[in-house]
């Protein structure tokens, strides 16, 4: 065997073995959306008391596919607290990017405290939101 062969084998190994430890992360983690969309209201402008709305498809990654069931049982605890933080965010918060990520960011941080206020483990990853809508 020349070693041109030889060396080409070895890197055909590590390829393989790199993707395979990276199908089995990747089952390592689950999703769960809710549904419906969350809808809520959020006040445009504090003087004049007029009412946006905002419409948000939220998705949570879970650190491992069993959890899921545990989030199912949970989601309405979880749901209501995404509409509090939703409907208490300003204006600005609503229409900027930074402001979107904020509220994305602050309903993680409070998923993660609710799950493990409940079951004593965070499980979840993080929290998407895969479409946004106001007006």
């Amino acid at each position: 065997m020349t070693v041109q062969r030889w060396l080409a084998n070895i890197l055909l190994l590590l390829s393989l073995t790199v993707l395979s430890t990276m199908t089995v992360r990747a089952q390592d983690i689950a999703y769960y959306g809710f549904e419906p969309d969350i809808i809520t209201n959020f006040v445009k402008d504090q003087e004049e008391y007029r009412l946006g709305f905002i419409r948000v498809a939220v998705e949570v990654m879970i650190d491992n596919p069993q959890n899921v069931s545990v989030v199912e049982h949970h989601a309405p605890l979880l749901r209501d607290a995404f509409i509090q933080i939703l409907s208490t965010a300003s204006e600005h918060q609503i229409k900027t990017m930074t402001g979107r990520d904020q509220l994305r960011l602050k309903c993680f941080e409070r998923a993660q405290e609710l799950m493990t206020q409940e079951t004593g483990n965070p499980i979840i990853k993080q929290v998407i939101f895969t479409k946004y809508l106001y007006q």
